[in-house]
């Protein structure tokens, strides 16, 4: 058996009871009950484990229509073992009628089954692996918003009228296009969001929002989950850097942002005299560090760059929900 050979080109088959779905054709789904039986929302996830002696993780993303893409990482999953530099191999496939799906090549087959993927060779019975479906969550999920901090929105109807201008809300959860009523320059914060279940979309269609920092500079916020991970997708500044990993989970999934930002600096006479540097872990795995922002990224509500601003939650036409969101000012 040759091990590289296996992991290269490793296949996956997913069988699951057949099941009526058409969620392809309808709007962006944000309540995950709508669609827990489709299909396609139980085929898309991450699995991991071990080739041999080496770790690996797949990606399963459904891209409506039936199709579905695998993305293998060697070393593991984004964050969890890749290093992001070893070449990824992407595979596609498409639903048959016995309500499977299969990624094949060569001798190699993958069978999921209930929420395992068997990894066998169609010419030696003998050589099997196991790679187990895995629901990661952000290790700052529900982080408490410390003594001090500004709570922007912890679920209620009293901090969303207090703390944001004409907010609306889904049950208790903020939806997209809010503007805070507060303003920061210099300030750490936490915030948890939920982006949409739309597999027939590509690209910025697909669950599009930002985080914006004083409402110039901004994190993208997007569905994009198994992409390369640039500079306009999940985690991304735009024009400006790529995150060092595409930490996107799954669509349907909480995830966090947990950014540490220091506004520019300018002196007496108004001239700008430092940029604005931003750190931010996506699923507490850092993405920018000490990043250097030159100035306002598109979108902005501002090109001014001196003085506070607000948090903005840009409305890009999807439904996006947030929660938990909490500023701690710097002194």
């Amino acid at each position: 058996m040759k091990k590289r050979h296996l992991i290269l080109f490793l296949a996956a088959a997913i069988l699951i009871p057949p099941l009526c779905w058409a969620a392809d054709n309808l709007p962006a789904v944000i309540d995950p009950t709508e669609v827990a039986e489709d299909p396609a929302f139980v085929i898309q996830g991450e699995y991991s484990g071990e080739v041999g002696d080496q770790k690996i993780g797949v990606q399963v993303i459904a891209l409506g229509s039936g199709e579905f893409e695998g993305v293998l990482c060697h070393g593991g999953l984004p964050g969890d073992g890749w290093d992001g530099l070893k070449p990824r191999e992407r595979m596609t496939s498409k639903l048959s009628d016995d309500g499977s799906v299969t990624f094949t090549k060569d001798e190699w087959i993958g069978v999921l089954k209930e929420s395992k993927i068997a990894v066998t060779n169609a010419n030696d019975s003998s050589v099997n692996y196991t790679l187990k479906r895995v629901e990661r969550e952000s290790p700052t999920l529900g982080a408490k918003a410390p003594e001090g901090a500004v709570v922007l929105f912890d679920g209620t109807k009293e901090t969303a009228e207090k703390h944001w201008q004409h907010p609306k809300l889904d049950g208790e959860l903020l939806s997209q296009g809010a503007l805070s009523t507060d303003k920061f320059q210099d300030f750490t914060m936490h915030i948890e969001f939920l982006l949409p279940w739309k597999p027939a979309a590509r690209g910025q269609a697909r669950g599009n929002s930002g985080l914006y920092m004083t409402g110039r500079y901004e994190v993208q916020m997007l569905d994009s989950f198994g992409l390369a991970g640039k500079d306009n997708e999940c985690g991304g500044i735009y024009k400006v850097s790529e995150p060092k990993q595409n930490l996107c989970y799954p669509p349907l999934r909480w995830q966090t942002y947990d950014v540490d930002f220091t506004g520019a600096k300018f002196d007496a006479e108004g001239k700008k005299t430092a940029n604005a540097i931003i750190t931010v872990k996506h699923n507490g795995y850092p993405i920018h560090e000490n990043l250097e922002i030159p100035g306002p990224t598109g979108g902005a509500r501002s090109q001014d760059e001196n003085g506070p601003g607000p948090i903005f939650l840009q409305d890009h036409g999807n439904p996006v929900r947030y929660r938990n969101i909490w500023v701690v000012k710097k002194n």
